[in-house]
């Protein structure tokens, strides 16, 4: 598996946002796209997912794993994308919200289950299920918001500046939780951040991103 990108550029309505960016990501590395403020490094990663916000359109290509996804529906590129705040729903327990993330492969209750409860164990959360999410530190929610995105069984992990708003040691605990885990499904994901630290403890390369 690898997520590459083919001189891919965004247009807004005033021109480019960058210059045409060329790069490959291997499956189970995470590459850091850092940047200025304001260049455009969200908008690259909903471009990649196909979210690109009205008036905004992209040219090149996003290659994943050999299939040109470039011009389908964002629901078909099955490609993951966790933000800087959990989004955990409210009104879901903890189990819950991660089996929202389950395909319609696993069927049955019994397998639902069995999944959420191993992703929950697998992020630090066993016997957390039937918790209210407000109920969660920064940190777990975090690992429940990365566990949920990963029971999707993605092909490709976007990253959007998720460590940012968590103080320094959580930072660093979900750094680490996030590199593993992008190791172990053998998936490529892109990170975008402001942080130097981000992209060290990641170890996939660094790509800035320049007007």
């Amino acid at each position: 598996m690898s997520l590459r990108l083919e001189a891919l550029e965004i247009v807004g309505p005033g021109g480019a946002l960058f210059r045409p960016l060329s790069l490959e990501v291997a499956r189970g590395t995470v590459v850091t796209v850092m940047g200025p403020s304001g260049v455009g490094k969200s908008t690259l990663l909903d471009a990649i997912g196909g979210h690109l916000a009205h008036g905004f359109r992209a040219r090149g290509r996003v290659v994943l794993n050999g299939r040109d996804v470039t011009g389908i529906a964002p629901e078909r590129r099955r490609i993951g994308l966790m933000f800087q705040d959990a989004l955990l729903f409210p009104h879901l327990s903890v189990g819950d919200n991660l089996a929202f993330g389950l395909p319609p492969s696993v069927r049955g209750r019994a397998a639902r289950a069995a999944r959420v409860d191993q992703a929950l164990e697998d992020a630090g959360l066993a016997g957390f299920g039937d918790r209210d999410p407000a109920s969660l530190s920064g940190g777990q929610r975090a690992r429940a918001a990365l566990m949920r995105t990963l029971l999707a069984a993605p092909d490709a992990l976007l990253l959007d500046e998720p460590f940012s708003k968590l103080d320094a040691g959580l930072r660093d605990e979900l750094r680490s939780f996030t590199r593993s885990h992008v190791e172990t499904a053998r998936i490529p994901a892109l990170l975008v951040t402001h942080d130097p630290e981000d992209a060290a403890a990641m170890g996939g390369g660094v790509v800035q991103l320049g007007a």
